[in-house]
């Protein structure tokens, strides 16, 4: 008992008075920073010198000096315990009774926590690459999470937001959160088909109907399947929230057939189908994280990118593009993923008290979105965008089909699946 207490005070210790742990190597002293317990916990070699660095190791000498005091407190208490033993028992025996007490109060009140339903008090951190204000589409979602979780835990459960892909791009994000070194992350689908490859299926252009047919299959049975494979991979997807249906934009011409794409650079996700699919359309695209894609359009890295009106706007990629074209051309919905470990060791309660919560959040997200598509439209146009709103979808279609041709024997079962459903 008295170590455990001991290591963990050692810790708070050296969180509070500095933001490094310390580490001796190579007759160098180097700082190793503290991330939160819930994030990645990388070591970066700093060296520390000067006022400082003597300040530090000071005050770690004299931590280190007490704790060998308790540690010894400690065990001239056991060598007294023992003494006591031999010379009679009566003491052992009244020690052992007081234990046993002790021990069935604590079972009787861990009952009772269970009884009542308590949870137990845990920090949860979220990534997500869009922007952290009111009209962002996952950052409201995440919001949504976080208001029913406290509600529903009475305050037990802390959500930390890690916005604007401040932890990295998607892909990166997603790694984390498989690894453990960060508890959840909002994504859109896209990266993910590089850790569960059935959820590719989802990717296709000209897939989806419409929003409808979409949350039939992903609130279903076929979206059930792919959340089994991602539970294989170390993650558990909550939910399907919605990124929603993708656009183009460009700089060089407005875009109303596949030939308009040729040559045009254009910044697409890391995902297969998606590269597979605007090759045939002519385009150049070319794989970049969201949280480079600003810049690159703005220095001309690349021409145009694709993403929902609830991704352009409040990222406000609309002020450097100068043509949009509402193509609806993929439907991409957002898994809502958290570490399986992690899960998996929360209590039954918490568990259904998270999910839940991430239900209500997706509810209130694909509304949002929904509500403000309008609004974004508007501002767009506001901005100076030219907005083709009419194209040739018949030529686009035609164009896809060497695409599904191309991945028939991996995913045409359940492509055919999505279509029939109604």
């Amino acid at each position: 008992m008295l170590q455990n207490k001991s290591v963990q005070s050692l810790f708070i210790f050296l969180k509070i008075y500095a933001s490094d742990y310390i580490a001796f190597k190579g007759g160098e002293v180097y700082r190793l920073e503290i991330h939160s317990p819930s994030l990645s916990r990388k070591s970066r070699n700093n060296k520390i010198g000067g006022k400082k660095m003597r300040k530090l190791v000071g005050l770690l000498f004299v931590f280190m000096l007490v704790f060998g005091v308790l540690a010894a407190c400690g065990g001239g208490s056991d060598d007294t315990s023992s003494s006591t033993d031999n010379s009679g028992g009566n003491d052992s025996a009244n020690n052992e009774a007081a234990e046993e007490n002790v021990a069935a109060e604590n079972d009787g009140s861990e009952e009772g926590e269970e009884a009542s339903g308590e949870f137990e008090s845990v920090t949860i951190a979220i990534g997500h690459a869009t922007a952290d204000n009111e009209t962002s589409h996952y950052h409201q979602g995440i919001l949504k999470f976080e208001e029913l979780i406290t509600e529903a835990t009475d305050g037990q459960v802390t959500i930390e937001i890690h916005p604007n892909g401040v932890l990295g791009g998607e892909r990166e994000m997603i790694e984390a959160v498989q690894l453990g070194t960060l508890d959840m992350v909002l994504t859109s689908s896209g990266p993910l088909g590089n850790f569960a490859d059935k959820s590719y299926a989802f990717d296709f252009p000209f897939l989806f109907r419409d929003r409808d047919h979409a949350y039939k299959v992903l609130d279903g049975e076929i979206g059930q399947e792919v959340n089994d494979q991602i539970a294989e991979t170390g993650m558990i997807n909550l939910v399907w929230m919605e990124n929603g249906f993708r656009h183009l934009t460009n700089n060089v011409r407005p875009v109303t057939k596949p030939e308009d794409l040729d040559g045009i650079k254009l910044r697409t996700m890391e995902n297969d189908v998606h590269l597979s699919a605007f090759r045939e359309y002519g385009a150049d695209p070319t794989p970049m994280a969201f949280t480079e894609l600003f810049t690159a359009l703005q220095q001309g890295v690349v021409d145009g990118q694709e993403n929902p009106l609830a991704v352009i706007v409040p990222n406000k990629l609309h002020e450097v593009q100068d043509y949009l074209t509402l193509s609806n051309h993929i439907y991409s919905p957002a898994p809502f993923l958290i570490n399986k470990d992690l899960f998996d060791g929360f209590s039954p309660q918490l568990q259904e008290a998270i999910i839940e919560a991430a239900e209500g959040a997706r509810d209130y997200e694909r509304q949002f979105i929904q509500d403000m598509d309008q609004e974004f439209l508007e501002t767009i146009k506001e901005q100076g965008t030219e907005i083709t709103e009419e194209y040739d979808y018949d030529a686009f279609f035609e164009a896809t089909q060497p695409v599904y041709d191309e991945y028939e024997a991996e995913y045409g079962d359940i492509l055919d699946r999505i279509l029939a459903t109604e």
